[in-house]
């Protein structure tokens, strides 16, 4: 009983690993994705809300990628920091 435990546990990390941006690339994709899915829905409230309004809700999903992204590439670059230092750390010690 206690090896299907270890086994559940370590399947379980594994597939927390997928969901884990690692690299710059992966995030570039990621946000790739979610710009394609912003502008269809974007091009949705042009049609939806003809005039101004239509084109403002385009301009804001837009925007909400733009931020989006940068949010996504600044954690990338946050947590590679801390890991520098917390290496830079353990070789100190």
């Amino acid at each position: 009983m206690v090896v299907n435990q270890e086994i559940d546990a370590h399947v379980l990390t594994r597939v927390k690993r997928l969901f884990v941006i690692k690299t710059r690339f992966e995030a570039y994709l990621i946000i790739f994705a979610l710009a394609l899915g912003a502008m269809t829905r974007g091009a949705h409230y042009t049609v939806e809300y003809p005039g101004v309004g239509g084109y403002l809700l385009f301009a804001a999903t837009a925007g909400a990628v733009f931020l989006g992204g940068a949010k996504i590439l600044d954690a990338l670059r946050y947590e590679r920091e801390a890991q520098a230092m917390e290496r830079q750390n353990a070789d100190i010690d």
